[in-house]
């Protein structure tokens, strides 16, 4: 028994939680001979951020009852971690998920997370991650500004953008019709967002227009931002709270994966950014295991970006001009099946079958 591995999964969508993957492929690798394995699941900001972070750092679930993205009352969990940053995330105070009947864009609303935010102040916590994926809402932020009183009132506020490329007066034109937005609400959406543009530069004196990732969320994070909160690229946000770079350092091995590993998931999302972060850290071997791998997410996984270190020493996200050739194992669970819902029904055991693969090879002993 050698070597020491690390597995750092994102969730595989409708099968697995990224802990229910990152205990799958350690279970693999220690099959495959390990003496060594790090299980870490990891989250970009979106939904399973808050389960990511618990299960990484350990912490208490708090559920708080506030108002849903259409105004009935929702049980939201939040979390306390075991060092005191508290993690909220929008999609159990207004996620789509919440909206079981005929969606209404118009009327949903953040009123909930920022609910979530105070109370999570009212227990005493000082620092709070905001994972902002999910969203129900196209409001700019304004309802959760409001519950908030438009102050932070000396809250160290985080929010873990998982897109970090659509302005603020985009978010209604890129997401409003996932959310059920016609084109006439669309349009009237974005006029929205320009006059709250405005109104929050004419209050607070920040200009939400040009700030990365403020349309995150329907604008939500562009709201935040405007009373005081920081926007981070969310991998980069759970990274660093997991403590992912310090558990690289020394390994043989890193195993991260996803439901679908495609181009996108090369954009800030969580398997590109670790393998990235794996090859500018040394690590001689890698692996992403995925239900599904798309012809364009094998080819980028073979040329994963580098990260590059920020002016504060810390890792940041990869950056797109910095590509290096990279030897990645790409593992596909509908390789290991006849019919593509087995991928699903069997994910555990067809993780724990490629880890045991992925083990294997970076030991030699295949």
């Amino acid at each position: 028994m050698i070597g020491r591995a690390v597995a750092c999964p994102d969730k595989f969508r409708s099968s697995l939680t990224a802990a229910e993957a990152a205990a799958a492929i350690a279970r693999g690798l220690r099959t495959a001979g390990f003496s060594e394995v790090v299980e870490l699941p990891l989250a970009d900001g979106g939904e399973g951020t808050l389960d990511a972070l618990v299960a990484a750092k350990g912490g208490s679930r708090r559920t708080t009852r506030v108002a849903g993205p259409l105004g009935d009352p929702v049980d939201a969990e939040w979390a306390v971690l075991a060092d005191g940053t508290g993690v909220v995330e929008m999609a159990r105070a207004s996620g789509r998920a919440l909206v079981t009947g005929r969606p209404d864009p118009l009327k949903a609303s953040t009123r909930g997370t920022g609910e979530l935010i105070a109370a999570a102040a009212r227990a005493g916590v000082r620092r709070i991650v905001v994972g902002v994926g999910g969203s129900a809402t196209t409001d700019g932020g304004l309802a959760a500004v409001e519950a908030l009183g438009w102050s932070l009132a000396g809250l160290d506020v985080v929010v873990a953008c998982d897109d970090v490329g659509t302005a603020f007066t985009a978010s209604a034109e890129v997401y409003g019709p996932q959310k059920g937005a016609s084109a006439a609400q669309v349009a009237l959406l974005t006029r929205r967002l320009e006059q709250l543009a405005a109104l929050y530069r004419d209050r607070t004196g920040v200009d939400v227009t040009t700030l990365e990732g403020a349309g995150a969320a329907g604008g939500l994070a562009g709201g935040l931002a405007a009373i005081g909160a920081r926007l981070e690229p969310g991998f980069d946000v759970v990274a660093h709270a997991a403590g992912l770079e310090f558990e690289l350092e020394g390994a043989e091995l890193v195993v991260t994966g996803e439901g679908k590993l495609d181009a996108t998931s090369f954009a800030g999302k969580v398997a590109g950014s670790v393998l990235a972060w794996a090859n500018d850290l040394g690590v001689p071997h890698r692996a992403v295991i995925a239900g599904q791998v798309t012809e364009e997410g094998r080819q980028e996984a073979q040329a994963s970006t580098s990260a590059q270190d920020g002016a504060d020493g810390r890792r940041s996200r990869p950056s797109e001009e910095a590509s290096v050739l990279g030897d990645v194992l790409v593992l596909a669970l509908t390789d290991r099946v006849w019919q593509a819902g087995e991928a699903f029904s069997r994910a555990a055991t067809l993780v724990e079958e490629s880890a045991i693969e992925a083990g294997r090879r970076a030991l030699g002993l295949d």
